[in-house]
């Protein structure tokens, strides 16, 4: 009974955060905005010069001949002359923070993260990548399991009533841990958008599958009206972020306010249920809920490279890899109980 009280409060304190929620307004520093205007029209910032700064945006050469044009490779990666003076810009500024005792602030909506061949955010990155192959081992283990470890019905179908589910959220995990790649290696508008819309898909979609799991709702009518109204939202939230404005402290509302609706579904339903590997589920509940504070509670990035944001991703591997253990239980219960009955 205290362990449930102990959750219920967890979660209260998290929806209590939603509505302190804001979005980051680190660029507006004179500073800051007077060095990257002095060098888009030099080049340079201190006794440092770019290249790309004899190219316009479209990488053509403001002066000088057609073999003088950008390399193929920058303008692939969009490093351009403004990308470049903003980076050192930036550097220049939070180097003269730290020397007045000043605290680092965010630029653009991000943290000063320092660069690795060109990649933005290197660890947060190499965790992205870790968590896919994550998710693709577990999704790849619960296909194994149910088509060639678990016994089959007459017309070769699973007995899991939740089989479509579980593979759509396992597509959509990858998804999102790609694109959580890409955009943390090069953050421009289209990496943005992509990330930021795959992981509101797979948020979404994970609190479909919570509902009808834990109502055991199986019916495709009864699915679609439970499914219906969550659906028409992520697909509306989507669309306004890409389509209407692009709002960080909004999206942040709607995220987390899904993930805590999730994670109290299960915490009741854990609660209740007598399954022999709830245990997983409460590790992953109270586990998501604290980890989910490093979303809220954010902090610059621990020697340029670590950040809140990557410790999360560094939660989220075990968390992954436990709620995949969890499904193929889950599974392989259900099919027992169902081949129990036919029997």
């Amino acid at each position: 009974m205290a362990r449930r009280r102990w959750i219920v409060l967890l979660l209260l304190a998290l929806a209590g955060l939603v509505g302190s929620l804001d979005a980051s307004a680190g660029d507006v520093d004179p500073v800051y905005k007077s060095c990257v205007e002095k060098c888009e029209q030099s080049g340079c910032v201190g006794d440092q010069c770019f290249q790309h700064c004899k190219f316009s945006s479209d990488g053509k050469p403001v002066d000088g001949p057609w073999y003088m044009q950008e390399p193929l490779y920058l303008r692939w990666k969009q490093w351009d002359c403004r990308s470049d003076c903003r980076y050192h810009c930036m550097l220049a500024r939070e180097e003269e923070r730290r020397t007045l005792g000043g605290k680092p602030v965010k630029y653009h909506g991000k943290w000063p993260f320092l660069r690795v061949y060109g990649i933005q955010e290197p660890v947060s990155v190499a965790l992205s990548a870790l968590n896919l192959s994550v998710q693709f081992h577990g999704w790849l283990s619960f296909f194994i399991l149910l088509y060639y470890k678990l016994p089959l019905r007459p017309d070769k179908k699973t007995y899991y009533e939740y089989t479509g589910l579980l593979h759509i959220y396992g597509i959509l995990s990858m998804n999102s841990w790609f694109w959580s790649a890409v955009f943390h290696s090069r953050d421009v508008e289209l990496t943005e958008k992509l990330d930021y819309s795959s992981a509101v898909a797979l948020l979404g979609f994970s609190l479909i599958v919570a509902l009808l799991r834990a109502l055991n709702i199986r019916d495709e009518a009864s699915r679609v009206m439970f499914s219906a109204p969550v659906i028409a939202f992520v697909t509306t939230h989507i669309l306004y972020l890409n389509f209407y404005q692009f709002d960080y402290g909004w999206n942040m509302k709607v995220c987390v306010a899904m993930g805590i609706a999730q994670l109290l579904i299960w915490a009741i339903w854990a609660g209740v249920t007598r399954h022999p590997s709830r245990w997983k589920l409460w590790v992953v509940v109270v586990g998501g809920g604290l980890a989910m504070l490093l979303e809220i509670y954010d902090f610059p990035p621990y020697m340029g490279f670590v950040d809140a944001h990557a410790l999360w991703h560094t939660t989220a591997i075990p968390f992954s890899y436990l709620w995949w253990s969890f499904i193929r239980d889950d599974a392989e219960l259900r099919t027992r109980t169902l081949l129990k009955k036919v029997k």
